[in-house]
């Protein structure tokens, strides 16, 4: 880890596009600014723990729900009887 001391209004650069700036510092708390091309994500690291475990939660697929969705694309899954109005 590289570590480096600024101070208020002094920015580090990442590359030529990322800029991060010391825009405040308050007792223990230091607020930065980022500016950084659209196409790079910034977020908090909680933020960006919190969308991966998401993203991997929301990619587990259950084989069942393959089989089943299989059935249904091919027309062979049984039709479920809810009562509804068709089932006259």
């Amino acid at each position: 880890m590289l570590v480096l001391s600024r101070q208020r209004d002094e920015t580090i650069m990442i590359g030529d596009d990322i800029e991060i700036t010391v825009v405040d510092i308050r007792g223990d708390k230091v607020r930065l600014g980022i500016t950084a091309p659209s196409s790079i994500p910034v977020h908090r690291k909680e933020v960006y723990e919190a969308i991966k475990r998401e993203n991997r939660d929301a990619a587990r697929i259950d084989p069942n729900d393959l089989s089943r969705a299989d059935r249904k694309l091919r027309g062979t899954e049984p039709e479920a009887s809810g009562g509804g109005p068709e089932s006259s």
